[in-house]
């Protein structure tokens, strides 16, 4: 966490920085890597500048004289990935606009003035103007060259001294990423890149831990972290450098990590407030790493894979995030997300975080995933409001104590998990089975809320007294994506829901609840707003010590083993 100390010692060095001797050109170029997209591309030529989850409608405005709604819009701004997206483009208004606003942000932030000195927005921004440079200074003279080297120096000279200060984990793997990657590159530099590859080993060492998982247990930032980790490999081999064998081996502990979290349609699992990943973000990482070595069997980063058939689902099953690493951690114990082929059909609602603060507690809960919940509570407890560098963030303060998983005959297929997240507040411990049948047509779930110990069941006696003895009301949710059509069915006593591919998929359950069809959303980047969507909820209350809630989640008899998917995905309709 940054404080104000560090945002002063970051100016004085950027003001030390400034004194250095700048570099005059490129020793060598690393081979473009990043990766934008051409319909974002496109946008911002058009003038719509879509940030952190706002819209700023302004044809003809410079990107720096845009009106700022929230830090987290500027602070993606400062980081230039948006570079990445017109490089997508490449015409000739994609140039102008790349040029334009990289040296509009040298004149008037490049002294050390603006947000974005921080080391882990320097070293984002770094990798992004060296990837770019020949795109930045195409047809501009012998001054603006040296302008534009002053400032890859300054930026460079900054993160030498300052890296230090970036948080553990993905702000600090930006940062030396960005150090390494200019180190190499720009002439005169090539001292900072050896102890900057000692630092990335280091913490790869302490950060990432032995099967390849990070203390967020964000998916989508174990790819980001997988990334980096393999562009700084990749342009410290490129310049003749062996990369130490703590980062060699930190890429080859992820890549099954990843491969475990990956659902049959390619996209990363949603939890703890990441998202599926770009389109070909996972596979071309996965590529480039040249790691081999497939999902490993067990937990990948406290998270449970059942697979046979065309069919994938992931658990989350084990304690959540602790600390400063829960600040975007979900209540998502036990919930699961099942993609069927190339089509997502059990998600959980995802990460509300761009959409404003009450999407972004409401997205934490345990409601807004696919799993059982008492009413009123959620599995872990968000503690109050406490400030992260420029951010407020909550974290997680009470999480369940024990979560465990018990694999079955086929561990690949069948599995028993629990927790005690609601021991604490009402005695009861969650108990979740899960069977897919060897070829994959059918999930087999039975849900058990119970009081376990005596003392488990005197602290549900009182609670239930104190109720009024009208029973502890809870609920089971399935959320769907919202490509799913779903529809109540069988006078009510079951749910049908047909998948763009063809398939259809039938809900039942057998237990004293009330099954309905209820109104959700799904929260995805890239959007302005959440896209509306439907989830299937189970909701009964507890009179005893021990309930238990029996269901199937199966394909239609006349849905046939493959199917030829050939329908395309409809475009992103902000």
């Amino acid at each position: 966490m940054r404080g104000r100390w560090a945002g002063t010692l970051d100016r004085l060095a950027v003001l030390r920085a400034a004194r250095a001797r700048p570099a005059t050109g490129f020793a060598s170029h690393p081979e473009p890597r990043t990766i934008g997209s051409f319909a974002r591309g496109r946008q911002l030529i058009a003038g719509n500048f879509l940030f952190a989850g706002y819209l700023i409608e302004g044809p003809g405005l410079k990107i720096w004289d845009l009106p700022m709604p929230d830090p987290s819009f500027e602070e993606e701004l400062q980081g230039c990935t948006w570079l990445d997206d017109l490089a997508a483009v490449g015409d000739r208004a994609a140039r102008e606009r790349a040029q334009d606003w990289v040296f509009d942000w040298i004149a008037r932030y490049g002294a050390g003035k603006g947000p974005g000195w921080t080391p882990e927005l320097t070293g984002r921004r770094l990798i992004r103007m060296i990837n770019h440079a020949l795109l930045i200074l195409n047809g501009r003279d012998r001054a603006a060259s040296e302008l534009f080297f002053r400032a890859l120096s300054q930026q460079t000279l900054f993160l030498a001294r300052r890296w230090h200060s970036a948080a553990p984990g993905l702000p600090r793997f930006e940062a030396l990423t960005g150090l390494i990657y200019a180190g190499l590159a720009l002439s005169g530099m090539d001292r900072l890149a050896g102890p900057a590859e000692e630092a990335l080993a280091r913490d790869c060492a302490s950060q990432i831990d032995a099967t390849g998982g990070i203390a967020t247990r964000n998916p989508e930032e174990l790819l980001e972290v997988f990334t980096l980790l393999i562009w700084a490999a990749d342009a410290l081999t490129a310049a003749g450098r062996t990369p130490a064998e703590a980062h060699l081996a930190a890429i080859a502990r992820i890549a099954p990590t990843l491969r475990a979290l990956r659902h049959a349609d390619g996209g990363l699992a949603r939890f703890h407030g990441g998202g599926r990943g770009a389109e070909g973000r996972l596979d071309t990482a996965l590529g480039a790493s040249g790691a081999r070595t497939p999902a490993r069997p067990g937990l990948a980063m406290g998270f449970a894979r059942l697979h046979a058939g065309r069919t994938t689902l992931i658990l989350d099953a084990a304690a959540p995030p602790q600390g400063e690493a829960s600040a975007n951690a979900h209540a998502s114990t036990l919930a699961f997300e099942l993609t069927s082929g190339r089509r997502p059909l059990i998600v959980n609602c995802g990460s509300g975080r761009l959409f404003g603060p009450e999407w972004a507690r409401a997205g934490r809960a345990t409601d807004s995933h696919s799993t059982l919940a008492i009413e009123g509570y959620s599995s872990s407890r968000l503690g109050p409001e406490r400030r992260f560098g420029t951010a407020t963030r909550t974290r997680l303060d009470e999480t369940p104590r024990e979560v465990w998983m018990r694999p079955e005959s086929d561990p690949t297929r069948h599995a028993l998990f629990g927790h005690d997240g609601y021991v604490p507040t009402h005695g009861l411990t969650h108990v979740r089975e899960l069977e897919l049948s060897p070829d994959g047509r059918t999930l087999r779930g039975e849900d058990t809320l119970g009081a376990m110990t005596t003392a488990d069941r005197k602290r549900f006696d009182t609670v239930f007294e104190r109720e009024g003895m009208r029973g502890i009301a809870f609920q089971v949710r399935f959320h769907l994506h919202p490509d799913v059509d779903a529809a109540l069915d069988m006078g009510g006593w079951a749910v049908s829901m047909a998948l763009k591919s063809g398939e259809i998929w039938v809900f039942r359950f057998d237990a004293p609840v009330d099954l309905s069809l209820a109104p959700s959303v799904y929260l995805e980047k890239g959007r302005l707003r959440p896209r509306a969507t439907q989830q299937i909820v189970l909701s009964g209350r507890l009179y005893d010590h021990a309930v238990q809630i029996g269901w199937t989640l199966a394909k239609a008899q006349d849905t046939p083993a493959a199917i030829r998917d050939t329908v395309a995905d409809a475009p992103i309709d902000l």
